[in-house]
């Protein structure tokens, strides 16, 4: 019989799981006490009705955004509301997939930050920023996704075993998804930050950089499972192929950028960090040795 032999004794393993224990508790507690707290908020009227306001908007905007993507990319694109005429319909898809990356990047800078600003009145552009950025974001996939003019064209589509197969990958795109947009923060991630905190009346507390999950396994594994989404659908057409190639090019090269904000905010813990784990490809011998587990036998 073949097993793995743990070495439970190494202080570095016995670290490595004590931390993601502790910090899957962090998370979790963060944003439970985040949630509370908003169902106890201090007086004003005005603040919480406009602070409910912009979290309703910001999550029913998320969820429709996240439905329209799993059904269009469960067709390959081939259904969706788009009736622009051919041949300007190639163009019309092409502003479409460019709209999201290029606005999605330019919001993240100290520019766009200033613009989300000015999104909320009474001065709470600045608290409820994080709500504004998941309330675009969401908008322009779900414009992405229900604006698509499809060519018609339908190369392959699974069936049977194989069907099975590709939906259960693409199900555990999303899962791996949803699981490294919770190791990063999912009060963040989700936009409940903003509006939570401005219920609360208090200052949003941003979580600490993510070193744990799945981040322990590579550096960028929101973008990775984003992209895993787009390639693990039952149906290919033209429309699906473009939209992969380009979603997955952004993927792979908008996270420098946020890199480079990293380095800037976290200096030398940033720097280290990077040395030891892979940026979207996972290392299992580095991944390994930060688990103490070099030298394990297999018997």
């Amino acid at each position: 019989m073949r097993r793995i032999v743990w070495i439970a004794r190494c202080p570095d393993a016995q670290t490595y799981f004590s931390n993601m224990v502790n910090f899957e508790k962090s998370s979790f507690h963060r944003l439970w006490a985040l949630a509370i707290g908003t169902l106890k908020p201090p007086p004003g009227i005005k603040r919480i009705t406009l602070a409910v306001l912009y979290g309703i908007l910001c999550h029913s905007f998320f969820v429709l955004a996240v439905l329209a993507m799993m059904i269009a990319m469960f067709s390959g694109m081939s259904k969706s509301l788009g009736i622009v005429p051919g041949p300007w319909f190639i163009l019309a898809n092409a502003a479409l997939v460019i709209q999201f990356p290029l606005l999605h990047s330019l919001l993240l800078t100290r520019h766009g930050g200033a613009f989300l600003q000015k999104l909320a009145p009474f001065g709470h552009g600045q608290t409820l920023s994080t709500t504004i950025y998941a309330i675009i974001a969401s908008l322009q996939l779900l414009a992405l996704f229900t604006l698509w003019t499809p060519s018609g064209i339908i190369w392959w589509q699974a069936e049977g075993i194989t069907f099975a197969v590709i939906c259960t990958l693409n199900g555990l795109s999303w899962i791996l998804l949803m699981w490294a947009s919770f190791d990063a923060g999912a009060e963040v991630q989700s936009g409940a930050l903003g509006w939570m905190s401005l219920a609360q009346k208090i200052r949003p507390v941003y979580p600490d950089m993510p070193i744990n999950g799945l981040f322990r396994v590579i550096r960028q594994p929101i973008y990775v499972a984003f992209a895993l989404t787009t390639w693990t659908v039952p149906t290919w057409t033209p429309d699906q192929l473009f939209l992969a190639l380009g979603l997955t090019l952004y993927c792979l090269t908008a996270p420098v950028l946020k890199e480079r904000r990293f380095t800037k905010r976290y200096g030398k813990r940033f720097d280290e960090y990077k040395e030891q784990v892979p940026y979207a490809v996972p290392s299992f011998k580095s991944l390994f040795k930060r688990l103490g587990l070099v030298g394990a036998s297999i018997k």
